[in-house]
């Protein structure tokens, strides 16, 4: 697994990779919702963290994606804002 973090202008992106089996295209933009799995061995896991996770990265304003490949492995990807666009963001609305 590799953890890497960089800021932009206003978000700070932080993207996890692995080298695992992939996900199956199909399932890239339903993986986020609750009770989702892929592979073969449904008795592992609930299917709640990535929902979960996806409803934390918004409840911050942010978003939360994944590219993936089958057989090369996955980079889930989330941002949010920084703390100086959060504050020009109340400021706007003061």
């Amino acid at each position: 697994i590799t953890v890497e973090s960089r800021s932009g202008k206003n978000q700070v992106y932080v993207s996890v990779s692995d080298t695992g089996s992939g996900i199956p295209p199909e399932y890239q933009d339903k993986i986020f919702e609750k009770f989702v799995r892929v592979g073969e061995d449904d008795s592992i896991g609930s299917g709640l963290g990535l929902a979960i996770c996806k409803e934390i990265v918004e409840a911050h304003n942010g978003q939360i994606w994944v590219e993936s490949e089958v057989g090369e492995g996955s980079t889930f990807t989330f941002t949010i804002p920084t703390l100086s666009a959060v504050k020009d963001r109340k400021q706007k609305h003061e």
